[in-house]
């Protein structure tokens, strides 16, 4: 059957027909007569990757959260690194992966020293030599020529290193520990020895040391004709 022109109406965008007010498809071809409107073309900064990927109308919103969330990672890492607890942790790791080196003292003073064993026996790499003190809380102090990163000290208390000179004289099984640093900063820590020859190390990881104070506490053995000993302190720097 024809299908008669004489009608008045929007033509067709496919066959140009025209068709009656109303009409969804071509009365001729069935086309579309009033398809949608295509969106505007996306910025140029939607068409890179990974924002060109897109399959669904909300992947745009997934992208923007993406990168929100890698932007306030990225703060916070920053802020962390910034933070004491931040710096101090990398401080550590590089203790850690690096191999400590000796560093010397250019001076030892004490408050109190028995006559044959003074303080500088503790830095002279012998441990059959002591530094003496007649009674708890003497001290002894090293300062360094140029400031430096303490990662451990080594700490041979008592007489010697060997068993039966160790047991001679009294030992100190505490240590007050007080590091200065350049600005003038004091960090203090309680050291614990166990009571027995040989080194003991003390892990510390402190920048930019000057000076070291040992305070001698906790006597052991200490009797007339005693005194108490300390026989080496080694020092360890950041390689």
């Amino acid at each position: 059957m024809a299908v008669p022109d004489d009608v008045a109406g929007t033509p067709c965008p496919a066959c140009g027909t025209p068709n009656p007010p109303g009409r969804r498809f071509c009365r001729r071809c069935a086309a579309v007569l009033n398809p949608e409107e295509k969106p505007p073309p996306l910025p140029w900064w939607r068409t890179v990757w990974p924002f060109r990927r897109r399959a669904r109308a909300s992947s745009g919103r997934v992208a923007r959260l993406l990168v929100i969330l890698a932007v306030v990672a990225a703060l916070c890492a920053g802020g962390f690194l910034l933070l004491p607890a931040g710096r101090a942790l990398i401080e550590d790791t590089r203790d850690k992966l690096g191999k400590p080196k000796p560093i010397t003292p250019v001076s030892v003073e004490a408050s109190d020293e028995v006559p044959g064993h003074p303080a500088r026996n503790t830095t002279d790499g012998l441990s059959n030599r002591y530094w003496g003190a007649s009674a708890e809380g003497a001290s002894v102090t090293y300062t360094f020529r140029r400031p430096f990163r303490l990662v451990d000290l080594l700490i041979t208390n008592g007489a010697s290193a060997s068993a039966q000179p160790y047991a001679r004289q009294a030992r100190a099984l505490e240590l007050e520990l007080e590091v200065t640093t350049q600005d003038g900063t004091r960090h203090t820590k309680k050291l614990t020895l166990g009571d027995k020859p040989g080194p003991q190390p003390v892990p510390t990881g402190i920048s930019d040391v000057k000076t070291v104070r040992l305070v001698l506490r906790s006597p052991t053995g200490l009797a007339p004709g005693r005194h108490l000993a300390l026989a080496e302190v080694e020092f360890f720097q950041r390689s």
